[in-house]
């Protein structure tokens, strides 16, 4: 049950569109999330119970019906093999309103992924196609086509213009214009000046076809330039006939395309790169439902004792305790690169950050039997900023050395004052780098090579957080390496605090819960439409002397609550029919329930889902899976008895 309301809320909150198809030729639509209806500018009652191909009809650009094709053919593939089947790129138009109110077609092309889902039993259950709009891809290839089109029909206008004789053994003329050196007259064939060694054999190849065939000459490579470093060229030459027929010479065109290429180059490898993490982000999630399946076979399917009980109920939380954290990691980072994160602006001593991470990492360092050695600057070292997160960057760093670091390993964290900048080092004697990942080791989604028996995991994700934290706080990071196996060494540099700032007033502490609204056993209202959510928390509460009312629609909780006068009640945002914000008003309106306590218990966790869950009326927002923990703090402060 939490391993399915794990993979509901990352379903719905995954950043790209994806929906469930039923294993059939129509491909019903069972399931769609949220990013998918945002890309598509669709209402999830459209879609869901609808073929895929009725959804979304066939584009009437397109009468021979190709994309339609091409997608049947894909899912069927996935369904035959019962592997994924990934579409690079299909126009599949999306249709929109007018402006005179007719249904008109936007252009749009997406990729797509086909994964077959199974059952228990091996049999497919589903199929999860995942897609991401790359429109603007293929408008700016569609853009770069035209360019290099529009290039070709004018030869002349090219970087470097040549002329050849009929068997290209000799160069008539060439214009480098900087790019090439010119030639002043006629020489001998010019591949050995201008084309590297390794090249030519391509280079002569291509030419001797143009020449067999009497066609346009045309090849893209690389080419020495006049500085002695390689470059790439895009080159064209056109046969130029006599009276006779006969090809009398070439007029050729190159373009200096070096950056382009590298352009293409760093594309290639981002999407290669972002492949991995794809892949690496399924196995890490992959791993902790492993053991809560069976756990939750184990309790479903034999007697247990109370022990085994304990065991299997903690190896649950664990993993989902984990996955949590992963989900976490992903929204975390989201927030901070899109400049959505504020910080707490106020004088913080960098040894109580230290000290608090370093007892933050201390159960994995235990673990891993490192020696830890931590040195503090004699006198307190003051920065301006959010000692959360600045605990947060050192706690990441300090995961980072742990986990690259073999068993009895040492780790050293020192930090100093100079020049009006206190910095921290944490270094390690682990696997080291090599010099290109330490290049972008703070880069979204690099990551060292992974072997398959890693038990440590994680997503990557941590340094590219802390670059860009520390860079909010105004500070610098880097980091170098001896090499594979010569340990690594991270740095942190913040500016210190002016003496000013430093006798800046602390911020008044957070004003004190309200008091207990009563005393004894707490009425507690859960409204949640997954109905085994909503009972598996009820029955947790229940087993913690809370008596509990169990509703699974919004307007039945309104009427339940006006006849039980619960005192607080737990409620699911994504209801149906009205949304948990506006039960929450309505609640607010009712005289059983003004005063009643409400908690937001909800998958959206963005703060600026928080900020529209208060302002709806709420008084707590928890983040699902729930915290069972901080859930029992806010439920004892209010049964406590008043003093």
């Amino acid at each position: 049950m939490l391993s399915l309301a794990v993979f509901e809320s990352a379903f719905n909150r995954s950043p790209g569109g994806a929906y469930l198809l039923s294993p059939t030729p129509d491909a019903v639509v069972l399931a769609v999330n949220e990013a998918f209806l945002k890309a598509s500018r669709r209402r999830r009652e459209e879609l869901v119970g609808v073929s895929l191909f009725v959804a979304f009809p066939a584009d009437p650009n397109d009468p021979a019906g190709l994309g339609e094709v091409d997608l049947r053919n894909s899912l069927a593939r996935a369904i035959e093999t019962g592997c994924p089947d990934m579409l690079p790129a299909i126009r599949y138009p999306i249709p929109v309103e007018g402006p005179d109110g007719t249904t008109v077609f936007e252009e749009r092309f997406w990729s797509a992924v086909s994964t077959p889902l199974f059952d228990d039993e091996g049999r497919i259950a589903c199929i999860l196609h995942t897609t991401n709009d790359v429109t603007e891809r293929m408008r700016s290839e569609a853009a770069l086509r035209e360019s290099e089109k529009r290039f070709r029909a004018l030869t002349t206008a090219g970087q470097v213009v040549y002329r050849m004789n009929a068997d290209w053994t000799e160069l008539r003329e060439l214009d480098g214009r900087g790019f090439l050196k010119d030639a002043t007259g006629p020489r001998p064939f010019w591949l050995q000046d201008y084309v590297p060694r390794d090249e030519q054999e391509r280079v002569h190849a291509a030419v001797a076809k143009a020449i067999g065939s009497r066609a346009i000459f045309e090849l893209e490579h690389r080419v020495r330039r006049i500085d002695g470093s390689d470059g790439w060229a895009l080159s064209r030459a056109v046969p130029m006939f006599d009276a006779a027929g006969r090809v009398a010479e070439w007029i050729g065109a190159a373009s200096d395309i070096t950056e382009r290429k590298a352009a293409e180059e760093k594309l290639r490898e981002a999407d290669r790169r972002k492949d991995e993490f794809l892949a690496m982000l399924a196995h890490e999630l992959r791993n902790p439902i492993a053991p809560i399946s069976a756990a939750a076979q184990l309790l479903q399917h034999m007697k247990l004792d109370e022990t085994l009980v304990r065991r299997t109920s903690e190896i649950i939380a664990r993993q989902v305790g984990h996955m949590t954290g992963l989900i976490d990691d992903l929204l975390d980072v989201s927030r901070v690169t899109r400049g959505l994160v504020e910080l707490e602006r106020v004088p913080v001593d960098l040894g109580e950050v230290l000290q608090d991470a370093v007892e933050q990492v201390m159960p994995l360092v235990r673990a891993r039997r490192h020696e830890l050695a931590l040195s503090l600057p004699p006198r307190p070292a003051l920065v301006t900023g959010d000692k959360k997160r600045l605990v947060q960057v050192v706690a990441n760093i300090l995961n980072n050395a742990a986990k690259y670091t073999p068993e009895g390993g040492r780790i050293a964290v020192r930090a100093d004052v100079t020049d009006g900048r206190a910095c921290i080092d944490v270094s390690d004697n682990g696997i080291g780098m090599a010099p290109e990942l330490s290049e972008r080791a703070f880069e979204l989604f690099a990551q060292a090579a992974r072997s398959s028996d890693r038990s440590l995991g994680g997503l990557g994700l941590g340094l590219a957080l802390v670059r860009s934290l520390v860079e909010l706080h105004g500070g610098k990071v880097a980091c170098d390496s001896a090499g594979p196996g010569q340990g690594s060494r991270f740095s942190v540099c913040l500016p210190c605090v002016s003496e000013g700032d430093a006798a800046a007033p602390a911020p008044p502490p957070a004003p004190a819960p309200d008091a207990a609204r009563s005393h004894g056993r707490l009425r507690i209202l859960v409204v949640d439409d997954n109905v085994d959510a909503a009972d598996t928390l009820s029955m947790l509460l229940e087993a913690s002397g809370y008596h509990t009312l169990v509703e699974h629609a919004p307007h039945a909780a309104l009427e339940r609550a006006r006849c039980d006068t619960p005192q607080v009640c737990l409620l699911d945002i994504g209801l149906p029919e009205m949304d948990g914000r506006e039960l929450a008003r309505r609640l607010r309106a009712e005289a059983a329930t003004r005063d009643a306590v409400l908690v937001a218990i909800t998958g959206y966790g963005q703060d600026s889902d928080r900020e529209q869950i208060l302002a709806a009326g709420f008084d707590h927002h928890l983040v699902k899976p729930v915290d069972i923990g901080r859930l029992h703090g806010i439920l004892s402060a209010l049964a406590a008895p008043q003093s």
